[in-house]
This record gives C-alpha cells, sequence and structure tokens, in this order.
C-alpha cells in the first residue's frame, strides 16, 4: 500500500469519547474506576462529577471507548461512548 493510501486510512478513523451523565448512588465505586480509567486523582474525579455530563476520556478507538463506558455501568453510573465530531 502507498503512503497516501495509509494516511487516508489514519485519518478516516472515528474517535469517541466517553461521557459520563450520572454517577448513580456507587458514587465512591465510579470516583475509583475514573481514577483507573485516566490517572487523576479521586478529587479530580469528584470535581469531574459535580460538572455532569462530563468527558471522562477524548480521542478514544470506538472498541476502548466502549469498554470504559461499560466499566463505568458496571460500577454504577449512566455513561455512554460517544462519536466525536471531526
Amino acid at each position: 500500500m502507498d503512503d497516501d493510501g495509509y494516511v487516508a486510512l489514519v485519518c478516516d478513523s472515528v474517535q469517541y469519547s466517553v461521557v459520563l451523565a450520572d454517577p448513580g448512588a456507587r458514587t465512591m465505586d465510579v470516583l475509583k474506576e475514573i481514577r483507573r480509567l485516566t490517572g487523576l486523582s479521586l478529587w479530580h474525579g469528584k470535581l469531574l462529577i459535580g460538572q455532569l455530563p462530563a468527558t471522562i476520556l477524548e480521542d478514544q478507538p470506538e472498541d476502548t471507548a466502549r469498554a470504559a463506558a461499560g466499566t463505568l455501568r458496571d460500577a454504577g453510573a449512566v455513561a455512554q461512548a460517544v462519536e466525536q465530531d471531526s
């Protein structure tokens, strides 16, 4: 494959964000997952939760974003992977 074809394939990939809409009743479990996913401190995670809806991750491949949103949902949150606008 020539270089132009490779660049077109890479640039055409759609990126996703993980958006938290509601931490649910198990806030501490959700905070721990935010920390694990992002590396943010629990304090910074709490600040994110205070500004809902909050973008937890950006510029992620679809499978990574969907897995992260699923992890947050498993912890009790309302979260989704959202396709980013170009």
